[in-house]
């Protein structure tokens, strides 16, 4: 068993993915349009997969795909242009073969909560083909399974 000393120092560092606001993504009330919530979501798992140093394009190069089965998200309050979002998220179930991620996304400058969310998505070969990674791409499932249930 690890000490949190030797634990720390395997982790790798995250910050939360953040995102200013542009313009194009209002609607005429200048308010965030909801369709954004699910493009940043993704933007977040990237920045995720980045941190963790197993970026998604090498994941792709090695053959695997990630799509989505599912998403939600409840729209607490109002974004606008030219707000900074940040967005943590947490891999809330992982077993090797489906995850659920869920996100949180707060004003960058006072944390004051504007959206919850959550992504389910499994793991295929490039024809979509259903894949377990354990055994045939470990490096995977180790990224995945060291952070499930960590706010990242």
């Amino acid at each position: 068993m690890q000490s949190n000393i030797e634990e720390k120092q395997t982790m790798k560092s995250f910050t939360p993915y953040t995102h200013t606001v542009s313009y194009y993504e209002t609607d005429k009330m200048g308010v965030v349009h909801h369709s954004n919530y699910i493009r940043w979501f993704e933007d977040a798992r990237l920045h995720f997969l980045e941190c963790a140093g197993y970026p998604y394009t090498e994941m792709e190069s090695d053959g695997i795909m990630i799509p989505v089965h599912s998403v939600t998200c409840s729209y607490k309050n109002a974004v606008r242009f030219g707000d900074t979002i940040k967005i943590n998220l947490k891999i809330a179930s992982f077993n090797g073969f489906r995850f659920k991620i869920e996100y949180t996304v707060t004003a960058a400058d006072t944390d004051e909560l504007r959206a919850v969310g959550s992504s389910e998505h499994f793991f295929t070969d490039m024809s979509l083909k259903p894949v377990r990674t354990e055994k045939k791409y470990p490096k995977i499932f180790e990224v995945f399974a060291e952070y499930i249930g960590k706010d990242l």
